[in-house]
């Protein structure tokens, strides 16, 4: 019972069989690879020795003109943008006492020869202005305040009010009270800007600046018709300025007053205003049916 079969024994003969078979085996695998190992290691060089592929330029030479025409499309819509901003922007100028300080180092000369020619680019300007070329006139009197140093100020003075004057004709209302204003700044009796200022305040509705514009002009020269008469005229035009706003405010208010008492089954028609005429006082009276008292 304790004795194992024979058959689960293995014969020696073939044990040592397998051996050889098994070793066979072995040594036939170690000369494949080294075959195989052998035949990539060549395949390599022969690949090393070849030229690299060359890379498919009608790809990149493609995305490059998309390049291109992408930066060409670009570039004119800023220029057109820029141009605008040229167009209705007005740039800002130094003021004048930073332009005093920045010529304290100018020699006497140099301010000569700018001065001249700064009056050269004023001529210019007033020859554009008589043909109408309103634009170039604007333009040549920049030039010549950027040129005319800041120590002449009776010439910048003339410089700012010819500027407005070009302006006006453009339609450019606020750039040319800028100017006048400047002018006036730095010559205040210099009636024509003055006169230029009024004019301007007479067109954007601020009638009440310009009456006192007319009023200072005339303090500096009774003779100047323009000014007397508006003096004349302005004040019955500012009084029914004014009549016609505070219609328009008592209009707003009744609206809103009517908007309250509604819910109470009130109009502002049950309250009536009565002013003293001895006193210029106002009072306010009840009235409950205010159909009833009108009849």
């Amino acid at each position: 019972m304790g004795e194992k079969p024979e058959e689960s024994k293995l014969p020696e003969e073939l044990f040592n069989g397998l051996k050889i078979a098994d070793a066979q085996r072995a040594g036939s695998s170690c000369s494949l690879m080294s075959h195989s190992g052998d035949g990539h290691l060549q395949q390599k060089l022969l690949m090393d020795d070849q030229p690299p592929p060359k890379e498919d330029q009608t790809e990149e030479e493609h995305f490059h003109d998309c390049s291109d025409s992408f930066e060409e499309r670009k570039l004119p819509e800023e220029d057109e943008s820029e141009d605008k901003l040229d167009d209705n922007v007005t740039p800002p100028e130094p003021d004048e006492e930073s332009l005093l300080d920045l010529e304290k180092s100018m020699p006497e000369d140099e301010k000569q020869k700018r001065k001249k020619e700064s009056a050269r680019l004023k001529e210019e300007g007033n020859e554009q202005f008589k043909k109408g070329e309103y634009t170039e006139a604007e333009s040549s009197y920049s030039r010549a305040l950027q040129t005319c140093p800041a120590c002449y100020r009776p010439d910048r003075s003339i410089l700012f009010s010819n500027r407005a004057a070009a302006r006006m004709k453009q339609d450019k209302k606020d750039a040319a009270l800028i100017d006048c204003s400047k002018a006036i700044e730095l010559n205040p009796n210099y009636i024509r800007a003055i006169l230029r200022r009024a004019e301007l305040y007479e067109k954007t509705e601020k009638l009440d600046e310009a009456l006192e514009d007319y009023k200072s002009i005339l303090e500096k020269d009774p003779s100047v018709h323009q000014a007397r008469e508006a003096c004349m005229r302005l004040p019955r035009q500012i009084e029914e300025r004014n009549e016609r706003l505070k219609e328009e405010m008592l209009g707003k208010l009744k609206d809103l007053g009517n908007l309250v008492l509604r819910p109470f089954g009130l109009s502002t028609e049950n309250f009536q205003v009565k002013q003293d005429s001895s006193t210029g006082s106002y009072s306010i009276n009840f009235v409950q049916n205010p159909n009833n008292n009108n009849r």
